[in-house]
């Protein structure tokens, strides 16, 4: 047995004991209990115990509950036995509310009522054994309250302690201090109540009804409510804002590195898990698995187990043994209790499944539920415009492709194909027409040089681009570092970056970098400028790549006349590939006032973490 089950079988045998004594307890309690007239006094105090336990208030580690004083003020009135049968029905049925687990719906109640009854034999003996001399009433009864109360924290919080210490999970002083102050809040609130009980109660006020105990502790019952319902709905806000920020941050992240991350770090925010994991088509069909978080038992999950995924058609939650663990059960872990299947569904069709298990059964919210299936939806989108963006991505390439055979067919090939026949043909003519043949050979050569140029222009062209091997920022740098190598270089070129730098898709890198380097271009052939401004500039939706220089300017009307006369990579061609990445360029330029070029590109085509520029 390794270490971890067997610290959680230690600490379950722990749980079983100490709700074996606490039930004993209870029983015993109902066994010994007299007759007891039910009064609206005792009603009332349980009504607000239950709404106390329901709605606990809110601390900075978690919550706790106000109860202690209405606990206090029952064992007065009514006895021990009555208070430690309330307190255990109370609890137990708010935990059966809660839908928990079988074991902690049982313990709960059974360490309440030990540690009750625990303060309640010690303070007594404390009591009888040092406090010989009996004081003024309010003194007495201060010291037996703060003696009672101190013995119910500590004892309490001790058994819990010992709980939290032999699960497998580390319990580091980090947490047992987070718990400690929202128990320390209790015990100040409380310990409050508990003086003005004795003050006020010491006070000749008159008969003490049914609407003196409704007015004292309605205050309290007012702050426990009140507190519970706001720190609910700040967690709904967080909640949304979590999964608002998860779906920006997911849109930009198309294509798909870093995502991962992002998921796991979402759910750490929403919830606590133990295993996160998706399994997915890719472009051919085939399933795919990604562990975001977590572990399961075999490296690669078996086909038939895809097929299973395939087929579920909505959210599917095995929380407890009878239900199994759903299709993954032989693949999750042992401590594994919870699992639920969020299907990832785009137009009816199963894209892939998002799987999420915790180590508790019956552990998972509805709003957690809610929260799964909303970033199961997110997901699915997002897989599946990222499928899209690469079939685009590939047509693209594809395109290009096709273009250069075309080109090499219709140019290259025809051209060689008529130097040949020229060649032929002046050997002929070599001995009878040497004249015609010279000539024929003079004009083979050209056309034979041309094609070489075109032959070194294809090659050029299908050599890995410098964002390909650099990326784009880099190949920015690179190409501006040659320039200023050129001892006939003279423009002074500033390069701005602004906003949180990212990865970029390589298409998109390769025709920014394009339109970027024509612009260098004929800013130095054309435009004698003497002062070239580059502003990379990367804002919530979009990037904008802008070069501005100060010189002499063009018609931009003439310009597009002669650029659909040239069939170089001019201002046509430049819009065109900023076309198929869904970018707008922008051109302004007059003469003699300078040229300004604006690529604007949206963040479809950004990739990867974000990183800190």
């Amino acid at each position: 047995m390794n270490k971890k089950w067997k610290g959680l079988h230690i600490s379950q045998l722990y749980m079983g004991f100490v709700t074996l004594i606490g039930w004993g307890l209870v029983l015993f309690q109902v066994l010994s209990l007299s007759p007891v007239e039910v009064s609206f006094t005792l009603v009332l105090l349980i009504v607000f115990l239950g709404i106390c336990e329901y709605y606990p208030m809110p601390v900075p580690k978690g919550h706790t509950t106000l109860t202690f004083p209405i606990i206090y003020m029952i064992y007065v009135v009514f006895g021990l036995d009555l208070v430690i049968i309330t307190y255990a029905s109370i609890v137990l049925a708010i935990n059966l509310s809660h839908r928990r687990p079988l074991r902690i719906m049982l313990f709960n109640p059974s360490q309440l009522v030990i540690s009750f009854y625990l303060a309640h034999i010690f303070h007594q003996i404390i009591l009888e054994s040092f406090l010989t001399v009996s004081l003024n009433p309010i003194m007495d009864g201060l010291l037996g309250f703060s003696l009672m109360i101190t013995l119910f924290y500590v004892l309490n919080n001790a058994i819990v302690d010992i709980v939290l210490w032999l699960r497998p999970e580390p319990y580091t002083i980090k947490v047992w201090w987070g718990k400690t102050q929202g128990e320390l809040i209790s015990f100040v609130v409380s310990y409050i109540y508990g003086c003005l009980i004795h003050i006020l109660g010491s006070q000749n006020r008159g008969e003490v009804d049914i609407f003196s105990f409704f007015f004292f502790f309605s205050p309290l019952v007012g702050l426990s409510l009140l507190s519970s319902i706001i720190a609910r709905l700040k967690t709904e806000k967080n909640r949304i804002r979590a999964l608002f920020h998860f779906s920006t941050e997911l849109n930009r992240s198309i294509p798909s590195r870093g995502w991962e991350k992002l998921i796991k770090n979402l759910l750490q925010e929403l919830m606590p898990f133990e295993d996160c994991l998706l399994f997915m088509k890719n472009e051919k069909d085939f399933w795919d698995h990604t562990i975001i978080d977590g572990n399961i038992l075999t490296p690669r999950p078996l086909d038939d187990i895809h097929f299973e995924l395939e087929n579920i058609s909505h959210m599917q939650v095995y929380d407890h043994k009878k239900a199994g663990k759903g299709p993954l059960a032989p693949f999750l872990r042992a401590s594994s209790r919870s699992v639920v299947y969020a299907p990832l569904l785009f137009e009816d069709q199963s894209i892939g499944c998002f799987v999420v298990t915790k180590g508790r059964t019956k552990s998972f919210t509805i709003e957690d539920t809610r929260s799964i299936a909303t970033i199961a939806n997110q997901l699915a989108v997002f897989l599946k415009t990222r499928q899209l963006v690469s079939e685009q991505e590939r047509r693209i390439i594809l395109e290009e492709r096709n273009r250069i055979a075309h080109d090499i067919h219709d140019g290259i090939a025809q051209t060689l194909a008529g130097a040949v026949m020229k060649l032929d043909t002046s050997y002929k003519k070599l001995e009878t027409q040497p004249s015609d043949a010279k000539l024929l050979i003079a004009d083979s050569i050209k056309k034979l040089r041309e094609s070489l140029k075109d032959v070194r222009d294809s090659i050029y062209a299908l050599r890995p681009y410098p964002t390909e091997q650099l990326g784009f920022h880099l190949a920015v740098e690179k190409k501006l570092a040659e320039l200023k190598k050129d001892p006939s270089f003279s423009v002074d070129i500033q390069l701005q970056v602004r906003g949180n730098r990212g990865s970029i898709s390589p298409m998109t890198e390769k025709i920014m970098f394009s339109v970027f380097q024509e612009s260098i271009q004929n800013c130095l052939k054309h435009a004698n400028a003497t002062h070239l401004h580059i502003l990379i500039s990367y804002q919530s939706d979009h990037i904008v790549l802008k070069m501005k220089d100060n010189g002499q300017g063009f018609s931009l009307y003439h310009a597009m006349i002669k650029a659909m006369n040239q069939p170089h990579y001019g201002i046509l061609q430049m819009n065109e590939a900023a076309e198929k990445i869904g970018a707008a360029l922008q051109i302004d330029s007059k003469p003699n006032e300078g040229t300004e070029i604006t690529l604007t590109v949206p963040k479809l085509g950004l990739e990867g973490e974000i990183e800190n520029d």
